[in-house]
């Protein structure tokens, strides 16, 4: 008989951070409709800063409408020409779009198995992309088995970590920030403890 190679499980732990990666996602590549604000209503967190920040976010999408956050979006992230924000790595690194970040990850990506859904136009180094993309890799949603904690590492720390933190920041104090705020505080958490953590682990 031949052996079969195990597939490395994922742990409760890491499969929550891959939902709170995908959340982030979620809400960042579009406004989110009535179901998934209710969802968000019913969040509960724990007395840790990450966990009063979802307990914010939870309060405020209990008194949010779907026309009003989609207003919101728009005035972020898209419009009339561009949005408040330009959550992409190229434009936070470099100050222009699609430059050597951009490059870079698309390398990463192709290393790892990710491609490129059909139905996206915007560039890779999108904040919503990012997310899912660091979701995906913890349990091994893309053409490998869950990446280990050194792959997650030098994911997070050439893609993410150097500018996602300053982007989060600047996403709770725009000034067409209401719920997108709480989203705000809640990615920016999220980045501190991943950085710390991953600074733990020896190269």
């Amino acid at each position: 008989m031949t052996a079969v190679a195990a597939i490395p499980s994922v742990s409760d732990e890491d499969r929550m951070r891959a939902d709170l990666y995908n959340y982030l996602g979620l809400m960042l590549s579009g406004p989110p409709d009535e179901m998934l604000l209710v969802q968000t209503a019913e969040l509960q967190g724990d007395d840790s800063p990450l966990g009063r920040a979802i307990t914010q976010l939870a309060r405020v999408a209990k008194v949010s409408k779907p026309k009003g956050v989609r207003s919101e979006y728009n005035a972020l992230f898209i419009g009339l020409g561009r949005g408040e924000l330009l959550p992409f790595a190229s434009y936070y690194l470099t100050g222009f779009l699609n430059e050597k970040p951009l490059a870079a990850l698309r390398r990463d990506m192709i290393a790892q198995g990710i491609a490129r859904a059909p139905n996206v136009f915007e560039p890779e180094d999108n904040i919503a992309s990012l997310m899912e993309m660091m979701g995906g890799l913890i349990v091994g949603r893309f053409a490998g088995p869950p990446a280990d904690l050194q792959v997650q590492k030098a994911f997070f720390n050439k893609n993410i970590g150097s500018w996602a933190g300053h982007f989060y920041s600047d996403l709770e104090a725009a000034k067409n920030s209401v719920l997108y705020a709480s989203v705000g505080a809640v990615g920016r958490e999220l980045m501190e403890i991943e950085r710390e953590a991953f600074r733990m682990i020896a190269a």
